[in-house]
């Protein structure tokens, strides 16, 4: 009863409520209209036309304009006016504006405020491999974040030995603290955080709080960023949830960065949530994994956090107080990178298939979804037929159960092709990462669905010549112990209904 109570004056359920009443005006008045108009279906007929025509001729994926032509073509007097709210991409020209004007500021710092290492970091990678240097030009062309080196680099395989860690390094701040996370939630993770995050501002460290509004909406009670703005932290929340129909709502900042004193940084699966460091289990063992970089490649992500920063709050930032000041011994080399979805650019995907497609011997993926458009699926399969070893873990326990059969349903056509795939028997997979040929890698908060590819701000890190890479395919190989790996026959033999389910969910998967 409490939790049911807890529910019902949580700002989530007021807000579902007024979507719900709107969508049901918007619903009647639809209704009234076909009712008092003779002519609605020549009408509704050339709108609906009008609206495939167009999304036909946008620049996006091709299977997410099919899901909304399909849903136009067969209600149209919903479906137009669902695509205007929830399918159009485009924000406006407002918010265009000052997320160019953000990204020239971005690309101008990096250029000035800490130049980017000389020529020797291209040199070098280039001689080793013509297809790593490719990989890391593509990134640093696309997104001005370049690869460096003067990078000690840490992995974690699991959420609560990354916790342990950055409890330690909070702790030795003495200049500022950066904290973007899509979800945070009461508990004792965040409680321990928080107990020492006030410490550390006592003692005069400057620290900024940012994460996501929809992401937190039922983990944080209402109002939760001016009570930590009273302990005194600087606050942000990312894209702020107001109860009218808008596209706006789809734009979620997904990304996890956390840097102390500019010199180290954390980014990787988990939030500060108590199931990401298995203090609550929810979906069975919560597997996840966390980098620690130190040197300059912090640089990016201190960017990286600004610049979302100063979108979310408009305040503007002199960061030439925020450079690295330590240089460590290198670690192969690190290039920290974010994905927008307003850029036009599907970065974090195509660093992904770029992986794959360079592969030689073997490419390793971890994901929680695996929800793929036509690109994607055919360098998969492409790898595979050319005698590569592609494998993919995928988790067994599901935390959205409309996704999971979604994410099944693209096993048949990869295991015909010869890739494996094994799901994580204990629980739930929630890490991003790739490796592959020990000698490329990339970990960070990129999922292999839509949402992540076209809808959120993501990021990542790419290792190229890292011993990460050596510990990537070592936790996968210890993993892969704990699978049941699926066969091409257990697909080949589910029932008639299973494949319609799946069908249809997989149709309709980039709407979700």
């Amino acid at each position: 009863m409490k939790k049911f109570l807890k529910l019902l004056t949580g700002r989530l359920f007021t807000f579902i409520a007024l979507l719900a009443i709107q969508l049901a005006a918007l619903v009647w008045l639809i209704m009234n209209f076909m009712v008092a108009s003779t002519y609605y279906i020549p009408i509704v007929s050339a709108i609906a036309f009008i609206s495939v025509f167009v999304i036909v001729n946008r620049d996006e994926n091709p299977v997410f304009k099919l899901s909304w032509i399909l849903v136009i073509l067969v209600a149209p007097i919903f479906g137009v006016p669902f695509y205007m709210l929830f399918g159009n991409k485009r924000l406006g020209r407002r918010v265009a504006r000052q997320m160019a004007k953000y990204q020239e500021h971005y690309e101008k710092e990096m250029r000035t405020v800490l130049p980017e290492p000389g020529g020797h970091v291209r040199e070098e990678l280039s001689r080793y491999s013509a297809n790593l240097c490719r990989q890391a030009d593509y990134i640093r062309n696309l997104t001005g974040a370049p690869a460096w080196d003067k990078t000690s680099v840490e992995y974690y395989p699991l959420g609560e030995q990354a916790f342990s860690s950055i409890l330690d390094e909070v702790a030795k701040a003495t200049r500022f603290i950066l904290f973007e996370y899509f979800i945070v939630e009461e508990g004792e993770m965040w409680s321990a955080m928080l107990s020492l995050l006030k410490r550390k501002l006592d003692e005069g460290v400057t620290i900024r709080i940012m994460y996501d509004d929809l992401g937190s909406i039922q983990t944080l009670p209402n109002g939760y960023e001016k009570r930590l703005a009273a302990m005194g932290f600087k606050v942000g929340v990312f894209n702020r949830i107001k109860p009218h129909l808008n596209a706006k709502l789809n734009y979620r900042d997904h990304r996890k960065i956390l840097i102390i004193d500019g010199d180290v940084g954390f980014t990787g699966g988990i939030n500060f949530a108590d199931e990401y460091i298995n203090r609550k289990i929810r979906y069975g063992h919560w597997k996840d994994t966390t980098v620690m970089l130190k040197g300059d490649a912090v640089w990016n992500l201190t960017l990286m956090f600004f610049q979302q920063w100063m979108f979310t709050t408009g305040e503007d930032i002199d960061l030439t107080e925020y450079t690295p000041r330590v240089s460590y011994r290198s670690d192969g080399y690190v290039q920290p990178f974010g994905d927008s979805p307003l850029d036009g650019e599907n970065i974090a995907e195509n660093a992904y298939i770029q992986i794959i497609n360079h592969a030689k011997d073997y490419v390793w993926i971890t994901t929680p979804y695996l929800i793929m458009d036509t690109q994607m699926s055919n360098a998969l399969c492409v790898a595979a037929q050319s005698g590569v070893d592609v494998r993919i873990i995928t988790p067994n326990f599901p935390d959205k159960w409309y996704v999971h059969p979604v994410t099944r349903s693209n096993y048949l056509p990869l295991l015909s092709a010869g890739v494996r795939i094994f799901e994580y028997t204990p629980g739930f997979m929630h890490a991003k990462m790739f490796v592959s040929d020990d000698e490329v890698s990339i970990v960070g908060t990129t999922n292999m669905d839509y949402r992540s590819f076209y809808m959120h701000f993501e990021c990542g890190v790419a290792f190229f010549r890292s011993s990460v890479a050596a510990h990537v395919r070592n936790d996968i190989l210890r993993t892969l112990d704990l699978c049941t790996e699926i066969t091409l026959f257990e697909e080949e033999s589910k029932t008639l209904p299973v494949r319609f389910a799946r069908s249809v969910l997989k149709l309709f998967s980039p709407l979700m």
